[in-house]
């Protein structure tokens, strides 16, 4: 009886598929011993029923590897593309906001900026311990306690479905419409204390008759980004005694 190659020396019995595995695993010099078994190795092609050599089956699936490789490396080229073209429209905004030489435009730049910038459907904001000079402002407009004690709670800003904000009347379009906002990001605007956020002083909105724009699950760095340079540029509009209970300078 001739013996099967692939038989563990001194086996008599059947082999089972386990057994034919670890003997090919631990006996790496099994082919090179046998190559013309290689070229007789027929599998089943996994797009159809036909077979294929072994080297034909490795092709198909180094291929297949390729392919997902260079989906790969399209989708961080896309993400890349993304991201510098979101750092250029906040540099855009940023140097709008610096260009801006009347701190009671300041708002209005901000968020017209905001929307255009950023393709934003809806936009507005609130203040509160402004100076004098600006109280009868629409942007320094009374707003309920819950309101501050919201924006004094949130230590990121706020994403998901609009389900009554106070907030969310606040919202203008770029034609100065509003409502129609399924989606909110409420942003605190916060006076810094020793390099770190402190106090809110007022609360920026963004909105979307899109239920998707702005989600819980989506990150919130960049809108981390936006609230930073936003409270930075309109922490000049506050009083006097604001700045000083926060540490700035008159």
């Amino acid at each position: 009886m001739t013996s099967n190659p692939l038989t563990p020396a001194g086996a008599t019995q059947g082999v089972t598929e386990q057994e034919i595995a670890e003997f090919l695993l631990h006996t790496p010099g099994f082919f090179e011993r046998h190559a013309e078994l290689l070229a007789t190795v027929q599998l089943t092609h996994p797009l159809g029923q036909r077979a294929v050599s072994l080297q034909e089956r490795q092709a198909e699936m180094l291929r297949d590897k390729i392919k997902g490789l260079e989906q790969r490396i399209m989708e961080m080229i896309r993400n890349g593309q993304e991201n510098v073209a979101i750092a250029d429209r906040l540099h855009r905004w940023t140097k709008r906001l610096m260009q801006t030489v009347q701190a009671a435009e300041l708002p209005e730049v901000l968020v017209q900026e905001l929307r255009h910038q950023f393709m934003i459907p809806q936009a507005g904001l609130r203040l509160w311990g402004v100076d004098a000079a600006f109280a009868e402002a629409e942007f320094a407009q009374a707003v309920s306690a819950d309101v501050k004690s919201f924006a004094s709670s949130l230590s990121q800003p706020y994403c998901g479905v609009n389900s009554g904000f106070e907030a969310a009347a606040w919202l203008r379009n770029s034609e100065g419409s509003s409502g129609g906002a399924t989606s909110l990001a409420l942003i605190p605007l916060t006076l810094a204390e020793d390099g770190k956020p402190g106090r809110a002083f007022g609360l920026l909105v963004l909105g979307s008759p899109d239920p998707t724009r702005y989600t819980a699950e989506m990150g919130t760095e960049f809108l981390l980004r936006v609230g930073d340079i936003a409270s930075a540029a309109l922490a000049r509009l506050l009083a006097a005694s604001a700045n000083r209970a926060a540490g700035g300078t008159d």
